[in-house]
């Protein structure tokens, strides 16, 4: 008997390093298979796609040709790069021009005026994506300051919610295209300086996003903030806690689901009303690049469109995992499952 326990004592830790290893690799290939399923399942889905595309593409003939493939496409992203390069080559060699000839007139004459003139090159593909999303942020962000605390006030105060409600499902449904010609008046005739902060242009586009960006966020932090639990409010009147305390700890929490899902919507509606901001107006951006291109009617324009549509639509999908993040670093509950 003693003997027996003694190999048991033995053999025990044996066991259980053995068990504890084997417990490890079981995680470890529970995560392979994830991992695995998480990359193969949407590779899958891309290579499927690209093959329908290649073969559709190849029996569509339109005025500018072939419609172009992926790999057309491609060639022509590759194309807007190199162009990119070129144009900073050449700002880059305009400025040192510049700044040669300051230096000489200086050796030359140490009080003679000397002044550095912008380069006024066109604007690359790439120079259009920075000015589009500019403008997109500074739309959302006017939006989001403007509709928030009024979605808080409507969903704490049904009178303030009857009386914006109309107004509110009124101009909801206005097409961006709508907005767009009454902003523009509205701008040319305020926005009158001789050296102006921002464009026309920019203003316009901003303020076309800020309007269509309003309403999905006001609606979605009303209803966020009506369907706060009646026992938390209850428990915020025996605490006699103030307003702005009540909302701070109690209000603003419990609706951050629904605030953030108000700003997706936004935040994405924004983008699509942009690109078609700028297409109208002819406003700097994706959305005239595209037009451009359109008008353009070169052998590569179809190509260069469709790589406009393929980065407009992945911007699009960055912007809305940004705001994703975004709000699981904002929510109270972390193991809350955000799609």
């Amino acid at each position: 008997m003693s003997s027996t326990t003694a190999v048991g004592r033995a053999f025990g830790p044996l066991r259980a390093e053995r068990l504890a290893t084997f417990l490890a690799w079981g995680r470890i290939a529970r995560a392979l298979r994830q991992a695995t399923c998480a990359l193969a399942v949407p590779g899958l889905a891309i290579t499927i796609f690209l093959g329908l595309w290649s073969l559709g593409a190849a029996n569509v003939q339109t005025s500018l040709g072939q419609l172009p493939g992926p790999f057309a496409v491609w060639a022509q992203a590759e194309a807007l790069y190199h162009e990119h390069l070129a144009e900073r080559a050449k700002a880059r060699t305009f400025y040192e021009r510049q700044v040669e000839r300051n230096a000489r007139r200086l050796a030359e004459d140490p009080d003679a005026p000397v002044r550095i003139r912008p380069y006024t090159g066109k604007p690359t593909f790439f120079d259009q994506i920075l000015t589009s999303l500019v403008t997109v942020a500074t739309g959302f962000v006017l939006a989001s300051l403007i509709a928030i605390p009024i979605g808080i006030l409507c969903g704490m105060s049904q009178t303030l919610y009857q009386a914006l409600n109309p107004i509110i499902q009124v101009f909801k449904p206005v097409s961006p295209l709508a907005w767009l010609p009454l902003v523009t008046m509205v701008v040319s005739a305020l926005y009158v300086s001789d050296d102006p902060l921002f464009d026309k242009s920019f203003v316009n586009s901003a303020i076309t996003v800020t309007l269509c960006c309003l309403w999905p966020t006001v609606i979605n932090t009303t209803v966020g903030v009506s369907s706060v639990s009646k026992d938390l409010i209850n428990v915020s009147r025996v605490l006699r806690l103030g307003w702005f305390t009540k909302t701070v700890k109690i209000v603003l929490p419990s609706s951050v689901p629904m605030i953030f899902t108000g700003l997706r919507l936004s935040l994405g509606i924004g983008w699509m009303v942009l690109i078609a901001a700028e297409m109208l107006a002819q406003n700097p951006g994706l959305g005239k690049f595209v037009w451009d291109e359109f008008q353009n009617g070169s052998s590569d324009s179809l190509a260069r469109i469709m790589v406009a549509v393929i980065v407009i639509g992945l911007i699009g999908f960055l912007l809305d995992r940004g705001m994703l993040a975004l709000q699981r670093w904002a929510s109270w509950d972390k193991r809350a499952v955000l799609r």
